[in-house]
């Protein structure tokens, strides 16, 4: 089977969690390739941001295209949360896709989403929950985080993830990277979004 790990990343951490989801794709067996949204910040917006830097590490990946989408059986992607909500590179790749969801060219392709927050309340799960609807509205059949990933059960440390998709905490400042038990949350839901496109292709 064939996954599509598609993200948008500002300053690293979905990439981060992007990589680990395409990890857990691949030790399932699938064939996986990794996409980015194209950005629509300017270098002069995004180096008073300070990400200009951080997004050197990501600029090799190439940026996806409709056919990635229709090439794959499985699609998982990479939101972070803006306010709540996904960031407008997204939404401005997802509102592209209209000609595909006139030919139903999604329907039936598994479809997941992991995301990132600045804080422990900043939105994850709004944000997993907000693009779910598109998904739905595209005929893809959703997968989230299942609590067989006991991790996300953990008390003793702060660490995202829920049923609805893995997610990670970066600070206010964008300071913290993944941790390793968020990691392993993308991790698991590339290897369950792999099999169960495969059950489904």
């Amino acid at each position: 089977m064939k996954i599509l790990v598609v993200f948008y990343s500002t300053y690293g951490h979905m990439y981060a969690m992007a990589t680990a989801a395409a990890e857990g794709a691949k030790a399932a067996g699938a064939e996986v390739q990794i996409r980015r949204v194209p950005e629509l910040l300017g270098e002069d917006i995004l180096g008073a941001m300070g990400a200009l830097e951080a997004q050197k590490a990501f600029s090799h990946i190439q940026e996806v295209t409709h056919q990635d989408l229709t090439e794959a059986d499985g699609i998982i992607f990479g939101v972070p949360t803006r306010f709540g909500n996904m960031p407008g590179q997204m939404r401005m790749f997802l509102d592209s896709t209209g000609p595909l969801w006139v030919k139903g060219s999604l329907v039936g392709k598994v479809g997941s989403v992991i995301t990132s927050t600045g804080s422990q309340h900043g939105g994850a799960e709004s944000t997993i929950l907000s693009t779910h609807i598109t998904l739905l509205h595209h005929g893809m059949v959703l997968v989230g985080l299942p609590y067989t990933f006991q991790e996300q059960m953990k008390i003793d440390t702060m660490n995202g993830g829920s049923p609805y998709g893995a997610s990670t905490i970066t600070g206010a400042d964008g300071s913290r990277m993944p941790s390793e038990v968020e990691l392993a949350g993308a991790r698991f839901q590339g290897d369950h979004v792999a099999r169960i496109a495969g059950k489904l292709a």
